[in-house]
């Protein structure tokens, strides 16, 4: 197993220069980077010595400070090139990938082009809004799911059956943002009752109660958000389930016991969950990680929360290359170890696996 660790943790090296040379590459050929929205800006608010006037054109029209008019111009030559020094723009590409690689290396990520914070600042800063995110409705997706899961594969066929498939499959396909603002219309006082906080995770002046206060308060504006991201979770969860254990239930090892007297109960958990059970738990990190980084976008939108997911969303809106890579490669570090520690996982559910003789 050590053996097949250490060359899983080398693959991840180029895996991970991969990805980001080509996000690189593909970034450098698309329209409107930085430099061209600082350059919009200051033609739509006007230069530095002169006040000046958008126009029709896409020039200035410049207007000295005693109101004189100087005719239409374009930018500064001057002005242009300090944008492209500011954001470093006036280096080849090659020389700002090595250089971006270099503070990679010790987890410099830079400052952000727009927001006068580093990289790490900004992640730090909306990691607790996708982490309460990312755990509770993780958590929740595999407490519900599993059990579901296994009534499912017991009740096989029956109406039980046949009922939550519906209802799951229906919750899959409502996306996560639709229910989001449903909740929102009947439970946060959209237009039937008010029993849940519209925005944030905490109260204005929470930060001076009691911490007992402060936990449920916490609590309290959790639910909404954590609901609409897990309804369109729980569909293929519960289905692998299910088919997991239908199949491990329908094998020779089963009817054995059986046919020695184990009652189901102990049959069902004491021999059926640990087998079954294999890919659902080995799965679990690159659950939770999708669910931290990729899947909040849209809801914490609808409820106003300020997490990693809006973050990458307007970064990528407004060029901000630092935090667009920065998060891409932390991601994507995570992600491949994640993999990993899956891998350990399976070993760990069935002992009989062992990626070391494949």
């Amino acid at each position: 197993m050590v053996g097949y660790l250490l060359r899983r943790l080398l693959l991840v090296i180029p895996t991970l220069f991969g990805i980001i040379a080509i996000n690189f590459v593909v970034v450098q050929f698309a329209p409107g980077g930085p430099v061209e929205q600082m350059m919009a800006e200051l033609r739509g608010r006007g230069g530095t010595t002169d006040r000046m006037t958008a126009t029709s054109a896409g020039e200035v029209a410049a207007v000295s400070a005693d109101g004189t008019y100087r005719g239409r111009r374009g930018l500064d030559p001057a002005v242009v090139d300090d944008i492209k020094r500011m954001f470093g723009f006036d280096k080849p590409a090659y020389v700002r990938f090595w250089d971006m690689l270099r503070g990679y290396l010790t987890l410099d990520f830079g400052r952000s082009f727009f927001r006068d914070a580093t990289v790490l600042q900004l992640i730090g800063q909306k990691l607790p809004v996708s982490l309460s995110l990312g755990v509770w409705s993780t958590l929740l997706v595999y407490l519900v799911s599993i059990p579901l899961g296994i009534a499912k594969a017991v009740r096989d066929g029956s109406r039980f059956d046949v009922a939550s498939s519906v209802a799951v499959l229906v919750g899959y396909a409502v996306p996560g943002y639709l229910f989001a603002i449903l909740l929102v219309v009947l439970l946060a006082g959209g237009s039937v009752v008010q029993w849940f906080p519209l925005r944030g995770l905490t109260s204005a002046g929470a930060e001076a109660w009691d911490w007992p206060a402060r936990v449920l308060d916490y609590l309290w504006h959790i639910v909404l958000p954590t609901v609409a991201l897990v309804v369109g979770g729980f569909a293929s969860l519960t289905m692998l389930t299910k088919n997991a254990f239908l199949e491990e239930i329908r094998k020779q090892y089963v009817v054995t016991a059986r046919a020695k007297g184990a009652s189901e109960g102990r049959i069902l958990y004491r021999h059926v969950f640990r087998n079954a059970m294999l890919l659902v738990i080995a799965g679990f990190p690159a659950a939770f990680l999708s669910m931290v980084f990729s899947s909040a976008l849209l809801v914490e939108i609808v409820f106003s929360l300020d997490g990693l997911g809006l973050l990458g969303f307007e970064s990528a809106i407004r060029r901000d290359y630092p935090v667009m890579f920065g998060t891409l490669y932390i991601f994507t570090l995570l992600g491949l170890l994640m993999q990993i520690v899956g891998d350990v996982l399976y070993t760990v559910v069935d002992p009989r696996i062992d990626f070391d003789t494949r």
